[in-house]
């Protein structure tokens, strides 16, 4: 299949609206039927985010923007950087190869002044900046470790993650209930409903399925408060399910497991579709709820639980819009 690079939504001397270009191509994805932050991150060397060149991961918007690009692209190394600091670490980015987006937040100070108290008020202004860096793929003459060495799938047992699955899970302070053949989160009960874990085809397929309703679990009450909906369909229901659908990737790829494990996204996808065409920061505002999500239950296996987990500065912004 041929490599499609999205093409940028300004059109020449116009102002670049980063979060379209974003949007544009995460609808192309869901169009297609695919969900771009679902990875099989077992298909390259230990998997998992997109990285910086200094091997920092790549957090919010970026993670999902820089795994759709790297799929629509054909790419397999994970570390993505800038021309400079390619040059820095002795490598060539090849001619004729384009960048792609990785966004950060800035913001700039504007005093206003109060005609009715006579007082200067002044306030922060976020905004959007985006900066052009290149998958490792692009680049030549780059340290061996930023180019994938893959491995075959039988090199990566299931078995081999059910330390790492039970570690997670035990530290998290959730009333989860096995039986019965549905999983999902008691909002009412504030308690997880499972299936029998031996009715899940692998220890994988299980930990995917109960991280994500982990996720549903850590917006409840007294935690990171987000709204559920009351019904399928409804456009809270469906981007709480975004949230949850995120949120449970960034967990499997933090636990080594392979990406594409939980079947239960397709009914949602057409509501995504709505949600994301109405509103192109949509999918940054899911995004950011999503890592904050993960970082809440992240920080209980390092015995560090926080009702507000701090986030980056990629992401905090896109929270308090969404809020």
């Amino acid at each position: 299949m041929a490599k499609t690079r999205p093409r940028r939504t300004a059109g020449k001397g116009a102002r670049r609206d980063i979060a379209a270009e974003i949007t544009a191509l995460i609808l192309s994805k869901l169009e297609q039927g695919v969900m771009p932050w679902v990875r099989p991150w077992n298909s390259t060397q230990g998997g998992g985010r997109p990285l910086r060149h200094c091997g920092t991961a790549y957090t919010g918007i970026n993670t999902l923007f820089l795994w759709a690009m790297g799929d629509a692209m054909g790419y397999s190394s994970r570390y993505w950087m800038t021309y400079r600091q390619a040059e820095a670490l002795g490598g060539q980015v090849r001619k004729g190869e384009t960048s792609s987006l990785s966004v950060y937040y800035s913001q700039i100070s504007k005093t206003e002044h109060d005609r009715v108290t006579g007082e200067d008020h002044t306030r922060a202004i976020r905004f959007l900046k985006a900066y052009n860096v290149f998958n490792a793929d692009q680049i030549d003459g780059l340290p061996g470790h930023y180019y994938p060495v893959l491995a075959p799938p039988e090199d990566r047992p299931e078995s081999a993650h059910r330390g790492a699955i039970d570690t997670f899970f035990a530290t998290l302070p959730i009333d989860v209930r096995h039986g019965g053949n549905a999983a999902f989160f008691s909002p009412a009960g504030d308690y997880i409903q499972m299936p029998p874990r031996e009715a899940f085809h692998s220890d994988d397929h299980y930990a995917s399925t109960l991280g994500h309703e982990a996720v549903h679990w850590s917006g409840g009450k007294t935690r990171l408060e987000r709204t559920f909906g009351k019904r399928f369909g409804d456009k809270a229901y469906a981007f709480e399910e975004l949230v949850a659908s995120i949120g449970q990737c960034l967990i499997c790829a933090d636990l080594g497991l392979p990406g594409e494990l939980h079947d239960n996204h397709a009914s949602y996808i057409s509501h995504w579709l709505d949600i994301l065409k109405g509103d192109s920061t949509a999918i940054i505002h899911a995004a950011a709820k999503a890592e904050q999500a993960f970082s809440y239950l992240k920080a209980f296996s390092c015995g560090v639980p926080s009702e507000r987990p701090e986030v980056s500065s990629e992401d905090t912004p896109a929270l308090k819009r969404a809020a």
